[in-house]
């Protein structure tokens, strides 16, 4: 059985402010620690399962958090970027099963460090008229390629959210938010516990692969800053709405992929911390 796993930061064990996932943040080499745990619960629980090959995928910002010395020696690690699928480079149709560790909500939600890919930057996103973020757009994705999201880990607006979307995905809540930076936390052991075997089990009883869609999906995102929205529409496919709003149609993953240059323009004309 082959595995994948994307790991965020945001929805790790007992993380709750930018200090805590930001690199320079006074707390982020301890966050980094905790991340590499969560991970490593995942891979415990996915090796229990049967797995025998397992990819990581560094998903988080600079997407090079995890310290390779302290991933468990099982798995494999994509680390650093750019990367052509972002927070699911390496995902092919290969894998049996696909895993999101420390996952969040999407921007306008009132979870822990909330927000779609770029902060405040992306106010809204919808796929195929559906309200979506990192979550729904990753388990999309993997579906376009055949794989089933087995399990999701991140905080309870997070493991909702998935819930929504695919009720079948087992999720582990490690932290319950109160606010956007502020969470009742569980504790380290328990919560790692939780995803051990959260993974198991699931891994153990895994749906049959979702078929490819045969249609096509749209994708469409407002952006705070009406100049992004301007400039898209340079790429070819790619229209307006509104002053501040851009979609595109095509097949996934393809369209995932697009999406990643669209963030790079808008990165290259916006300069603006994720967590305002």
């Amino acid at each position: 059985m082959r595995i994948y796993i994307s790991v965020d930061m945001e929805g790790v064990t007992g993380l709750v402010d930018a200090e805590d996932v930001q690199p320079g943040g006074r707390d982020y080499e301890r966050g980094r620690a905790m991340m590499a745990e969560d991970v490593n619960a995942a891979v415990r629980g996915a090796l229990t399962a049967g797995a025998c090959d397992i990819l990581v995928n560094d998903a988080h910002g600079p997407m090079r958090n995890l310290y390779p010395e302290h991933l468990h020696p099982a798995a494999r690690l994509v680390r650093g970027r750019p990367k052509r699928m972002g927070m699911l480079e390496g995902l092919t149709g290969e894998y049996d099963a696909a895993l999101c560790v420390g996952y969040h909500s999407r921007a306008g939600a009132l979870g822990v460090l909330s927000h779609s890919f770029m902060g405040h930057e992306i106010e809204d996103m919808w796929l195929d008229g559906r309200p979506v973020g990192e979550i729904g757009l990753a388990h999309a994705t993997a579906a376009a390629l055949g794989v089933p999201v087995a399990a999701l880990t991140g905080d309870d607006a997070a493991c909702a959210e998935m819930t929504d979307w695919d009720a079948s995905v087992a999720t582990v809540p490690v932290k319950y938010a109160h606010d956007r930076f502020a969470a009742e936390l569980r504790p380290e052991a328990e919560s790692r516990k939780a995803i051990e075997e959260t993974v198991t089990n699931s891994l153990s009883s895994l749906p049959p692969s979702p078929p490819a869609p045969a249609t096509l999906s749209t994708l469409t995102v407002r952006w705070q800053s009406a100049s992004v929205a301007a400039i898209l529409p340079g790429i070819p496919g790619v229209t307006t709405t509104d002053s501040r709003t851009v979609r595109a149609t095509g097949r996934l993953p393809d369209l995932y992929r697009q999406f990643g240059v669209w963030m790079r323009v808008a990165a290259s004309l916006t300069n603006q911390p994720p967590y305002c």
